[in-house]
């Protein structure tokens, strides 16, 4: 039987928020694919959300989607503790996922903003430095005690190709010239150049 549009969107929102507030159920009870369920129905919408939150802030300082990740498993860990007894809805996850993406993109906006004023201090330092370096040679102890840190810098990166974005940073090249070299896009890069900043915080 042929249903009328009306009545059949009226079915299909119904079934939506049915399966839902299922994948609620199994979420607190531990399933891990009634995570995944509601990870790929919600996952885009959290991205666009972060997306707006992040607008004020470079995307080489904070990306939407890690901030989307973080928000997810900080939720479906809390769920699963049983932070949330009341959660029995599709507009109280909403809610939940809305407060905790805001969170992140706090967060992150907040680490953003104390990375900005540990840069100025260590520019601050760095020029008296090397003020007092100008018109010298470099000492061959100077020289062996920058060399000992880098070496030192490098060894904290877990592989190769970490090391060599890093080597190259150093050198001067640009994001966009690292991708061609490793083959690779430049999102790659910049994802990778993240994990090489919390490696050196």
């Amino acid at each position: 039987m042929h249903l009328p549009e009306s009545e059949h969107q009226g079915c299909c929102a119904m079934s939506s928020a049915g399966s839902v507030t299922h994948w609620i159920d199994r979420l607190k009870a531990g399933d891990s694919l009634a995570a995944q369920k509601l990870w790929e129905r919600y996952f885009p919408r959290i991205v666009s959300l972060a997306r707006q939150h992040l607008r004020s802030l470079a995307r080489q300082a904070a990306d939407e989607e890690d901030v989307a990740l973080s928000a997810f498993d900080s939720f479906f860990r809390d769920t699963q503790r049983g932070r949330f007894p009341q959660l029995n809805d599709r507009d109280g996850l909403w809610r939940l996922l809305v407060t905790f993406t805001r969170q992140k993109s706090l967060d992150a906006i907040r680490r953003e903003q104390a990375r900005k004023r540990r840069a100025r201090v260590v520019a601050i330092d760095a020029e008296e430095v090397f003020g007092e370096l100008v018109g010298r040679e470099p000492t061959p102890a100077f020289a062996a005690q920058l060399a000992e840190d880098l070496r030192c810098l490098l060894g904290r990166l877990p592989d190769v190709q970490l090391q060599t974005i890093a080597v190259r940073k150093m050198e001067g090249y640009t994001n966009e010239e690292i991708a061609a070299e490793l083959g690779c896009v430049t999102r790659t890069v910049e994802r990778r150049l993240r994990l090489i900043r919390k490696a050196w915080a």
